[in-house]
């Protein structure tokens, strides 16, 4: 499936633009000539459009503007309002220009024909994975307002995910700015000045004198250079996630490093658990979710060893036991799912799970300023003891030099 890029004029004669996900053009054709639209123009975006697209979608629409759309429209509709019209009476309430003008497009395409989840799907970058998969399933068992409701409910969880990420982060980032910041000023413009007075006193330099020098010198004529890294290592970073394998070594190495796998590891298991738990209560059978979970939960580490749970169970494996095969789930999970098959009851045992991540997460976020601390104190303090040891060690040398003579 590509991504396309449309111009149509509307019954109303406006001219419409806009992106749908398809397999070949003639079915974008297709699908606005159904919506009453006379195409002007269809093109298929390039892999990176496409993905520059995705992203700016998501950028314009926050998750917590999808979450309050999904459960205002769960309340709606359980209220016996079609889907119709519940969609106009919210995307009339919506501040957001953008997310409305997706809305509008849902409806119109509902009118022609369109099953909701359909809908969602051509606009991948605003509804994620999980959203429309449980539409699918709420439109086949019909109880579309439930999985919707299971939806608001699971995106609220992960918008008070990232929140709790985030309040741990802040005080990280604005030491190692602080301090970075006093660190460039010290050898940018400090250093220079005292290492050219020392310099014209005609004391020698000692080796890690003349490295701090060099490195001040190289810091004032390549600084551009500088500001220049933090974003090539980030685009590097994106490209090399485009290849699955390089991806999974990312991910990977994100669950080993210590501090990262604090959030990131209990992250991925409170995602798995919550994940699982709704997909079970809409009645959705274990391989099959799994194999959504694998793609929704955002690791390619995860991704694999679910598919390998999957295949076990496929051949007749309790999950419990699957599961026990993988040493990336500690026993505190393998023993609830194992209780769960047991009893018959795996979604309150997935909902304790999620529950028990969600809090050690909040326990991790308020510590982690204290975790990360004094490890960012030893490193700033030996950074600053070189440099003042560079600076000492020619006076040292002088004033012995001095008295020896004396």
């Amino acid at each position: 499936m590509g991504t396309f890029s449309y111009k149509a004029i509307g019954e109303d004669g406006a001219l419409k633009s806009g992106t749908a996900d398809a397999d070949t053009i003639e079915a974008v054709y297709n699908d606005l000539a159904s919506r009453g639209l006379n195409v002007l123009s269809v093109s298929k975006a390039g892999r990176l459009t496409a993905g520059i697209i995705r992203g700016f979608s998501s950028w314009k629409v926050k998750r917590s503007e999808i979450a309050e759309f999904a459960a205002n429209l769960s309340v709606i509709m359980k209220a016996g309002i079609p889907i119709l019209d519940a969609l106009e009476d919210i995307s009339h309430t919506l501040d957001n220009k953008y997310l409305k003008k997706v809305v509008d497009d849902i409806r119109e395409r509902i009118e022609s024909g369109t099953s909701f989840s359909a809908a969602l799907a051509q606009h991948p970058g605003v509804f994620p994975d999980i959203f429309i998969r449980l539409s699918t399933i709420g439109e086949e068992t019909g109880r579309l307002e439930g999985s919707i409701g299971e939806v608001a409910e699971h995106l609220q969880k992960m918008e008070d995910l990232a929140a709790m990420v985030k309040r741990a982060l802040i005080y990280p980032i604005f030491a190692l700015v602080v301090t970075g910041g006093a660190l460039v000023f010290w050898i940018v413009y400090v250093l220079p000045k005292i290492m050219m007075i020392i310099r014209d006193m005609g004391i020698p330099l000692p080796v890690i004198t003349q490295v701090l020098f060099s490195i001040s010198k190289l810091m004032q004529a390549y600084w551009y250079v500088m500001l220049l890294i933090p974003v090539a290592v980030v685009v590097v970073i994106k490209i090399l996630k485009q290849k699955e394998g390089t991806r999974f070594y990312i991910d990977l190495l994100k669950i080993k490093l210590p501090l990262v796998k604090q959030f990131v590891y209990n992250k991925l298991l409170a995602m798995f658990s919550e994940q699982l738990r709704i997909l079970v209560v809409a009645g959705i059978t274990i391989d099959r979710s799994l194999i959504i979970v694998g793609n929704a939960i955002g690791s390619e580490v995860f991704k694999r060893i679910l598919l390998k749970i999957r295949d076990e169970i496929m051949t007749g494996s309790r999950i419990s036991d699957a599961m026990r095969q993988q040493s990336v789930f500690p026993p505190l999970v393998t023993r609830m799912v194992d209780i769960g098959e047991s009893s018959g009851n795996l979604d309150n045992q997935f909902n304790f799970l999620s529950n028990y991540y969600y809090k050690r997460l909040g326990d991790i976020s308020e510590k982690m300023g204290k975790m990360i601390e004094p490890i960012l104190i030893a490193v700033v303090g030996v950074i600053f003891a070189v440099i003042i040891v560079g600076l000492l060690l020619p006076i040292y040398d002088v004033v012995t030099k001095f008295e020896k003579g004396g």
